[in-house]
């Protein structure tokens, strides 16, 4: 790929006829061209950029801190372009996606809100697109991860599919007919903040009860810390550990103290799972997908996803009596969202690769034309001059 570092005005002209992009992916990645792409998977802690080929592989990752919250837009901006631009010295890049933890609007254009970064109604895409000289695609972090499962892991083959993804929080994503859902102002798949107990536990959004405070890496913390705090008599293996620091508590040492036995860890473990599958159930309820895919859970494997199994079967609605979706663990790691935003951008390389085609066209007809009427003028002249 052509950076043009010193001629980035000609990256903006060129990008600006190539910011428009189809609402609904229509299965085009059927024929989108077998072209490398870079994902940029945007977080809390980090960016992550990766070269991602047609069939999904990864062919090089970086991976940088995410600049302070504080810091304005253009500082986030500024790193996503170095990584594109670090990449593209080693590979010819065709297009970009980005998955941004935030609402992204229906345009896949603007990032609307950004609850770990300053971005609040930010151009992201003509932003970054102003500075490269290749089509960019901005999208949800749950849907791109939802969509690189759909292609290339756990939800492939299926037409209908729901995305869980269970971090700090929890998001979420729909794909149906190979299409993902954003709904009309492009903020679908919030499932984290559905009420589940009415009057419950305050949450960051300012409702009380959401979904993600009994089932997220936040409500597993919050629990254990709590009963360390009581000094409760299950807790003082995990009081050991940390050596008596309570803010020293994490999800990764809850986890890892599960895997290890501790009776404590793997009961906040499934109980973190039961509510997971109550509120997979309440979707099954709403949306009837055939497959559930759990992402975020790698570690925790099936301490989380067994219970959640069993929570999903006793409260399904009509269960018995109706099929039942399938639930299955992500295959993609933490590359799922990098893998996904590239390969969604790969549909944005498809429509530069044919504007330019027209152009070119275009263009060898004017000048087969300007050569026909030159050769025509200089031969009259010719005849003109022999007379």
């Amino acid at each position: 790929m052509s950076t043009y570092r010193d001629f980035t005005h000609r990256g903006s002209a060129r990008a600006t006829v190539l910011r428009t992009v189809g609402t609904r992916e229509r299965r085009s990645h059927l024929t989108a061209p077998r072209v490398p792409t870079v994902g940029i998977d945007i977080g809390g802690t980090k960016v992550m950029a990766g070269v991602v080929d047609a069939d999904g592989n990864i062919l090089e990752t970086l991976r940088t801190e995410t600049p302070d919250k504080s810091k304005s837009p253009k500082v986030v901006e500024d790193t996503i372009v170095e990584l594109v631009l670090d990449l593209s010295d080693r590979h010819d890049v065709h297009a970009v996606g980005i998955g941004a933890a935030g609402w992204v609007d229906a345009d896949r254009s603007k990032v609307l809100f950004a609850p770990h970064l300053a971005w609040r109604d930010e151009p992201l895409r003509d932003a970054i697109a102003s500075r490269l000289v290749v089509p960019v695609m901005v999208d949800n972090d749950a849907n791109t991860a939802a969509w690189a499962e759909w292609r290339f892991g756990a939800g492939r083959g299926e037409d209908h599919l729901v995305m869980i993804t269970l971090g700090t929080g929890i998001g979420g994503a729909i794909l149906e007919d190979g299409h993902v859902k954003r709904g009309k102002y492009g903020v679908a798949g919030e499932f984290g903040h559905m009420q589940v107990v009415p009057g419950g536990h305050r949450c960051p959004c300012g409702n009380r009860g959401c979904w993600e405070q009994y089932s997220s890496g936040n409500a597993l913390v919050r629990e254990a810390r709590e009963l360390a705090a009581a000094d409760s008599p299950v807790a003082h293996f995990l009081l050991d550990r940390v050596k008596g620091n309570i803010a020293d508590i994490s999800g990764p040492l809850i986890t890892e103290l599960a895997r290890e036995g501790d009776a404590m860890c793997v009961e906040l473990l499934q109980d973190i799972g039961q509510w997971l599958g109550v509120g997979i159930a309440n979707l099954a309820a709403a949306l009837d997908p055939s497959c559930f895919v759990i992402g975020g859970v790698s570690a925790a494997d099936d301490l989380l996803i067994g219970p959640a199994r069993d929570a999903f079967k006793r409260h399904l609605t009509g269960r018995g009596y109706r099929p039942e979706a399938r639930i299955a663990k992500a295959q993609l790691g933490p590359e799922a969202g990098m893998v996904g935003a590239a390969d969604l951008a790969r549909l944005v390389a498809r429509r530069f690769r044919r504007t330019n085609r027209r152009r070119v066209e275009r263009y060898e007809r004017y000048a087969q034309f300007y050569d026909q009427a030159t050769s025509t003028i200089r031969n009259t002249r010719g005849t003109r001059a022999t007379d």
